[in-house]
C-alpha cells in the first residue's frame, strides 16, 4: 500500500510547511548567543553549514523547531535563530515525534550524539525509525562522549582506551547506518563533518525527504578523540578509503579509480580491483531499492579502523508516515460520529472496583 493509496502526501518533507518568498541569508539564521564548543570542534562547521543551507530550502523560520538531547552537540538550539528545545537524555526522538505529529506545518530537526542516541536513546531512535515519522535525525559521531569528559561510547573502537576503559574497550561498537538500516529507516546518509560540499548534498536531500531521516556525521572531538577520522582528510589516504555514493552510477573509488564495489559470492557487496573483475561487474549505486538489503550490504563495507568507508546516501525510499497516517485515523474517527457527553455521562456501563 503506498501514501497515494491512503490519500496522504507521496513526497516532499516540507511538503505543508509554510514557505517564504523572501531571499534568506545565513546570518538570519544565527541566534545572539555565544558559540561555545571548544577550539577546534567540528560542530561549528557542521552548524556553518547547516545555517548557510537552510535558507535554500526557503521555509520561514518559525516553522522549523530543532529539538535536541544531552551533550556536547545538543547545544545546537542555543545557537540556530528558528525555534528549538533542549530536551532531556537520549528522548530527543520521542518529543519531536510528538511535535511533528501535532504540527504538520513544521519542519522538525533532531540534533544528537553517538550516545545521547544509541546509549540511553536507542530505544526512541530505533522506533521513530521504524514508524517513519516525518523528522529529520542528525546523529553527530564523534565516537566519545565529550560533554561527560571522555568516556567510551556505543561508537569507540574496540580497544579503545578512555577514562571508563582505561585498559581498553570489550564492547563492539555500533555502525549507526546499519542500525538505522536495521529499523528500516526509508532514509540513511553519511557525511564528514570537513566535507563541506558533500554534508550539504546530503542534509538538502534528508530536509526533502517525506518520513525520518537519518544522517551520521563524522565529527571530530579534539579534545578527548582527537584525530578519530583524519585518515578520511588526509588529501592521501582519502583517496583509497573513501567511497563516494552517487545515484545511477558505478561505486568506483581510488587514486585513479582502481578499486570498485561488487557483488560476493556469497550473496553481499565487497571491494575489488577493478582490473581484476572488469568495469561491468560494479555495482552501480540506486538508494531507491525498496529492499534495504543492498543498503544494508553497502553500510558493511569496512570496519572501525575505516579501510573503506562509503559516504553519501544509503537508502532514499518512500512509505507512508507515521504522523500523516496518525491524523488521518483522528480525522475519520471525527468524522464517523459526533461525540455526545451527555450520552456518555449516562451510559449504562459500569464497573465494580474490588
Amino acid at each position: 500500500m503506498t501514501a497515494t493509496d491512503l490519500g496522504l502526501p507521496a513526497l516532499g518533507g516540507l511538503t505543508g510547511v509554510p514557505t517564504t518568498d523572501e531571499p534568506q541569508k545565513a546570518k538570519e539564521y544565527k541566534s545572539d548567543q555565544e558559540v561555545r564548543w571548544c577550539p577546534g570542534c567540528g560542530d561549528y562547521v557542521v552548524l556553518n553549514t547547516i545555517q548557510s543551507f537552510l535558507p535554500q530550502l526557503g521555509l520561514k523560520r518559525e516553522n522549523i523547531v530543532f529539538v535536541s538531547g544531552i551533550g556536547c552537540s545538543s547545544r545546537f538550539p542555543y545557537y540556530m535563530n528558528t525555534y528549538g528545545m533542549h530536551s532531556i537524555h537520549g528522548r530527543a526522538p520521542a518529543i519531536a515525534t510528538g511535535l511533528a505529529t501535532a504540527r504538520p506545518d513544521l519542519s522538525v530537526w533532531v540534533v544528537t550524539g553517538d550516545g545521547d542516541a544509541l546509549s540511553i536513546g536507542g530505544n526512541h531512535l530505533i522506533h521513530t525509525l521504524r514508524r517513519n515519522v516525518n523528522l529529520k535525525i542528525l546523529l553527530f559521531n564523534n565516537r566519545i562522549y565529550g560533554l561527560t569528559k571522555g568516556q567510551y561510547s556505543p561508537t569507540s573502537d574496540q580497544g579503545m582506551v578512555t577514562k571508563s576503559t582505561p585498559m581498553g574497550s570489550v564492547d563492539n561498537p555500533f555502525n549507526p547506518v546499519s542500525l538505522a538500516l536495521g529499523a528500516e529507516a526509508t532514509f540513511v546518509g553519511r557525511a564528514l563533518d570537513s566535507d563541506r560540499k558533500g554534508l550539504t548534498e546530503v542534509l538538502t536531500a534528508a530536509a526533502e525527504h517525506r518520513g525520518s531521516a537519518l544522517v551520521e556525521i563524522y565529527q571530530n572531538c579534539p579534545i578527548f578523540n582527537d584525530g578519530a577520522f583524519d585518515v578520511l582528510k588526509d588529501s592521501d589516504e582519502s583517496a583509497q578509503r573513501l567511497i563516494p555514493l552517487r545515484a545511477g552510477e558505478p561505486i568506483q573509488f581510488g587514486p585513479e579509480g582502481e578499486y570498485g564495489v561488487t557483488r560476493s559470492p556469497w550473496g553481499g557487496l565487497e571491494v575489488a580491483k577493478v582490473s581484476e573483475i572488469g568495469t561491468e561487474n560494479l555495482v552501480v549505486h540506486d538508494p531507491t531499492i525498496e529492499d534495504s538489503a543492498y543498503a544494508f550490504a553497502l553500510s558493511r563495507i569496512g570496519d572501525q579502523h575505516l579501510n573503506h568507508t562509503p559516504m553519501g546516501i544509503f537508502r532514499q525510499v518512500r512509505r507512508p508516515t507515521y504522523d500523516d497516517q496518525a491524523r488521518a485515523q483522528v480525522e475519520q474517527a471525527q468524522q464517523a460520529r459526533t461525540p455526545d457527553l451527555q450520552a456518555l455521562l449516562r451510559g449504562k456501563d459500569t464497573w465494580t472496583v474490588a
